[in-house]
């Protein structure tokens, strides 16, 4: 199946309901990194006793999140980090489930939100001034965020398949060489090419994922530049 997974169509389908992306994510491991295989989530126990610890209950797409690829990092927590349902915490009205590598921000789901079948998500970044901290919309729905999750840190992990670019907005327009792709992820812009997949972060920096060296180094060709690991 990993020959004919088609990303854009995915991606088009991923709202339509949970199921379909849960099915989009285990169509998406297996083309870009391992299939998703029984052992890779967290065992029910372990969410309950999250819950007891925490006195709520938890939205039913975090559940089946963790249920179905919680423990797979290389999906999760290569830059930025899923936390285990045993550090799942809340702080200001928000229960706090993903953390940024350096700390810089924290992803949540306000605590209003948790009883919704699918609530938003919302971040926080971490300010010299703490006063000035708030908790600010992210995707709007819980499922989505854990499509852009996957896919996100599927770029970032380092195993000589992946490349970091500075851009300065001066090159080509990435639309004119690669497909666009359905946006997921505030400040991102995804795009896919033959055997890459890639991120635009806010016009500054491109962070790409092949699915072979060859794939790769056509990419550097594609889109000169100082790329990090090229």
């Amino acid at each position: 199946m990993t020959e004919i997974f088609d990303l854009r169509a995915g991606l088009l389908r991923v709202r339509q309901d949970r199921a379909t992306a849960w099915q989009f994510i285990a169509d998406f491991a297996a083309h870009w990194r391992q299939p998703i295989a029984p052992g890779d989530g967290f065992d029910p126990a372990e969410l309950d006793a999250a819950e007891r610890r925490l006195g709520l209950r938890l939205p039913d797409p975090l559940r089946e999140a963790y249920l179905r690829f919680g423990r797979r990092t290389d999906l999760t927590s290569n830059h930025d980090e899923l936390l285990g349902p045993d550090e799942l915490y809340v702080t200001d009205g928000a229960l706090v489930y993903r953390a940024e590598n350096q700390g810089a921000a924290s992803w949540g789901i306000a605590l209003a939100e948790l009883d919704r079948d699918d609530p938003g998500t919302v971040i926080r970044p971490d300010l010299a001034d703490k006063s000035q901290e708030r908790w600010e919309p992210w995707e709007q729905s819980l499922t989505e965020a854990c499509v852009e999750l996957v896919m996100s840190e599927s770029v970032l992990v380092d195993d000589g398949l992946t490349d970091y670019l500075e851009v300065d907005g001066t090159g080509e327009p990435l639309d004119g060489l690669f497909q666009r792709l359905p946006g997921f992820g505030r400040d991102l812009r995804w795009f896919a090419g033959d055997g890459v997949l890639i991120r635009e972060l806010d016009g500054f920096c491109l962070q790409a994922r092949a699915r072979t060296p060859q794939a790769l180094d056509a990419l550097r060709e594609t889109v000169p530049g100082d790329w990090l690991n090229g």
